[in-house]
């Protein structure tokens, strides 16, 4: 069986929604994806059957006990991780990065250095900054081509030193939709004996994650972005996880993951993230045979979801086509992004534009009107929006498709915007 849409939308209820008979259109999917069934399911399960404290001698606290396992297997699973201990789940990404910057400070000294990025998203940006403020830390910048949507990696080569001791990385930009060499960052980065921390809120979502093969020492995501719930989670690399000290209360778990796990957790949200990865494996297992023999090194459910995300990937690249090349047929339409129908494995289906004289808050507001849900702005997304020279003028408006998202709703969003962005310049 093949990639079938029906089927899959048929998992979404959000989906069937209709405001005064006009049906929603999500594209705001970069900030937000909806969930399955089998999230909204797993959830109440939890809430209803086994709402108690874990660790507990009685039969809720059994079940509880168990969701948190499987959670934690099931997220080693989707992103190949060694063991289901190098998980960690907390609130957010931001929130995880926030929370762990201060325990990889304590390995660092004054005069160290760290590289972060003009392309990231501000979570893998600004806890860093802090960190380096409160330290006295030695901030490098990487730049990206602003013609290009790329980074050039001889420029990364020309920041390392001897005292580089962390680089942080997108593994996909939220705002330009470029997926980043992460792997090849990573081997630079050991190569000088630093640590790597990957922001993968917006790679996971649509491809295939494997942290082995990628080589990174931290890589954090959010579930929320890949049809779950409002839920972070992070995979650490044991031995460096365990040189950390964990900022906790004192009775709390001393061995990983639970140091790190600070206070009372969302079950329900691990629970949800446990049928968020299960979704996939639905989808690995039924509809993406042809993907299984490059993962046979797999089995069971790792290699359902690795198959599913190569399925999905590939899909997802008819809807950014579509989208693109409507895109770049519509008069003063810039796309902040690449464009090159060869170079699309090299970028997710996220597609951010701006018209010159239109604020894109005005875009965006006309295209709600028509019941088109995207976002405009800066996408938090601060220096990259500043490299672009768009921070000032209200950034870019954001088209994010994902799989549950058909071809035929992205020519919606175009014809709409065929009709939106002239009567804007004559307004």
């Amino acid at each position: 069986m093949q990639f079938n849409l029906d089927d899959v939308r048929e998992q979404f209820p959000a989906l069937a929604i209709t405001d005064g008979n006009v049906p929603r259109i999500y594209f705001d999917n970069p900030a937000g994806t909806q969930v399955p069934l089998g999230v909204l399911g797993k959830m109440r399960e939890c809430l209803v059957e086994s709402n108690a404290n874990i660790q507990g001698n009685f039969r809720t606290s059994d079940l509880v006990d168990a969701t948190i396992t499987e959670a934690h297997q099931a997220m080693a699973d989707m992103l190949n991780a060694p063991s289901a201990d190098e998980i960690v789940f907390g609130q957010n990404m931001t929130t995880i990065t926030l929370h762990l910057s201060r325990s990889i400070g304590r390995l660092l000294s004054p005069g160290d250095e760290i590289i972060l990025t003009r392309m990231d998203h501000d979570g893998n940006v600004g806890p860093w900054l802090m960190l380096a403020e409160d330290l006295g830390l030695e901030v490098k910048w990487l730049p990206f081509d602003t013609e290009t949507f790329e980074f050039d990696l001889a420029a990364l080569d020309e920041l390392l030193t001897s005292r580089t001791r962390l680089i942080c990385v997108g593994g996909a930009s939220n705002l330009l939709g470029t997926i980043n060499d992460v792997k090849q960052i990573c081997a630079k980065a050991r190569e000088v004996g630093a640590l790597s921390y990957v922001d993968a809120v917006q790679s996971v979502p649509h491809v295939s994650t494997d942290v082995q093969d990628i080589g990174c020492d931290f890589l954090v995501c959010s579930a929320y972005k890949f049809f779950g719930p409002h839920q972070g989670i992070l995979w650490g690399r044991r031995e460096v996880l365990e040189k950390l000290t964990p900022y906790k209360v004192r009775p709390a778990p001393t061995a990983i993951p639970g140091c790190l796990e600070t206070g009372t957790q969302s079950h329900e949200g691990m629970a949800g993230t446990l049928a968020a990865v299960d979704y996939f494996a639905w989808i690995g297992e039924t509809m993406a045979l042809d993907y299984h023999d490059h993962y046979r090194h797999f089995s069971g459910r790792r290699q359902f979801v690795h198959a599913a995300m190569d399925c999905l990937f590939d899909y997802e690249k008819t809807l950014a086509e579509k989208l693109l090349s409507g895109l770049q047929s519509l008069p003063g339409v810039r796309v902040h992004g690449i464009t090159s129908p060869d170079a699309f494995e090299r970028r997710v289906p996220t597609v951010s534009f701006s018209v010159d004289g239109l604020d894109p808050e005005k875009i965006a507001a006309d295209l709600a009107s028509c019941n088109i849900f995207v976002w405009n702005g800066h996408m938090y997304a601060v220096e990259a929006a500043k490299a672009l020279e768009i921070y000032d003028s209200g950034g870019a408006v954001r088209v994010g498709p994902v799989h549950y998202n058909s071809v035929a709703e992205v020519e919606t969003v175009l014809n709409a915007l065929e009709d939106i962005l002239p009567r804007a310049n004559a307004a």
